[in-house]
């Protein structure tokens, strides 16, 4: 068994006693509102960490997607109050997204600076300007026909999931069977041969951190239409929830290898335990330290794993 099923097996697990647990601690956890705000609050994740994952495997990373999120949720937000159609908001965000996105893919493929760095710097500026720009207040008095998309709640609950898993899928079958999608990986896996096939690194590198700005954004307008204001800070940590899910679902931070379905349960795994803590009666303050400790253990795994078939 490789370890891509052997991290997708240990993850299915997890889970099971997870739930498991909370059926014997906390049954109330299953009540049916609880788990289908679980599921909607997870879309937003599971965008935003395909954007992760791709960087990851062209053994890059990206920690300003928090800031990116938080950015595109405002402007759109800004922009429908001020009357522009939301379609048209909706599409400007994303373009948003793509171009904050661009900005770390110059900075990292062109430029050449370490992803650390500059994801890092640009997080901070993002996330200054926008409390410079909004000083902490939401955005009010969003239309009507911006929550759920105009739709009632419940329809517009399956619209969110729905668009969240549809565009997984696009992302997931565009990675095995495009060639761009077999780019990412061949470049990830190693660069130099990637050259000499033809391939050009940086034009790839600077791609996937486009798509991660997309992602962000995406993810920012799922998770907007939810509410009736938009906090400029709820992109705070997402960043981490996100590359948590990816690595945990078996992207190596080596490069060249990640598991759509892997991240995917990934996803789910964190979704789970936020509320779980709450329903167990531990202080929520923990869960950022489980996902610290998820990123640990995976990456640890993940280096264990070269090393022995080294």
């Amino acid at each position: 068994m490789n370890s891509t099923w052997a991290r997708t097996l240990a993850l299915l697990g997890a889970i099971g006693v997870l739930l498991a647990l909370l059926a014997w601690r906390a049954p109330s956890f299953f009540e049916l509102a609880n788990v289908l705000s679980m599921v909607v609050g997870a879309a937003p994740l599971l965008v935003a960490a395909i954007g992760a994952t791709l960087v990851i495997v062209t053994r890059q990373i990206d920690v300003s997607i928090g800031s990116q999120f938080s950015l595109c949720a405002v402007g759109a937000g800004m922009m429908v109050t001020a009357g522009v159609p939301i379609p048209l908001a909706i599409f400007a965000a994303i373009v948003l997204g793509a171009v904050l996105g661009l900005t770390n893919g110059l900075l990292v493929g062109v430029v050449k600076l370490p992803a650390i760095v500059a994801t890092l710097g640009t997080m901070v500026i993002w996330r200054e300007l926008l409390r410079w720009w909004r000083e902490g207040e939401f955005v009010h008095n969003l239309p009507a026909g911006f929550q759920w998309f105009g739709l009632s709640q419940t329809s517009g609950q399956i619209a969110v999931v729905a668009a969240a898993l549809a565009f997984w899928v696009a992302i997931a079958l565009a990675a095995r069977h495009t060639q761009p999608g077999r780019d990412v990986f061949l470049v990830g896996s190693n660069p130099e041969a990637a050259r000499l096939l033809g391939l050009r690194p940086t034009r790839v590198i600077v791609g996937v951190f486009v798509l991660s700005g997309v992602t962000a954004a995406l993810a920012a307008v799922l998770a907007s239409v939810r509410f009736g204001d938009i906090d400029p800070g709820a992109g705070a940590g997402l960043e981490l929830r996100a590359i948590a899910a990816a690595v945990v679902g078996g992207a190596a931070v080596s490069g060249g290898r990640a598991s759509m379905l892997g991240m995917l349960l990934g996803v789910v795994l964190l979704s789970i335990i936020g509320p779980a803590l709450v329903f167990l009666g531990v202080q929520p303050q923990w869960e950022r330290v489980i996902q610290g400790l998820i990123i640990l253990i995976a990456v640890g795994a993940d280096v264990s794993v070269r090393r022995s078939r080294a």
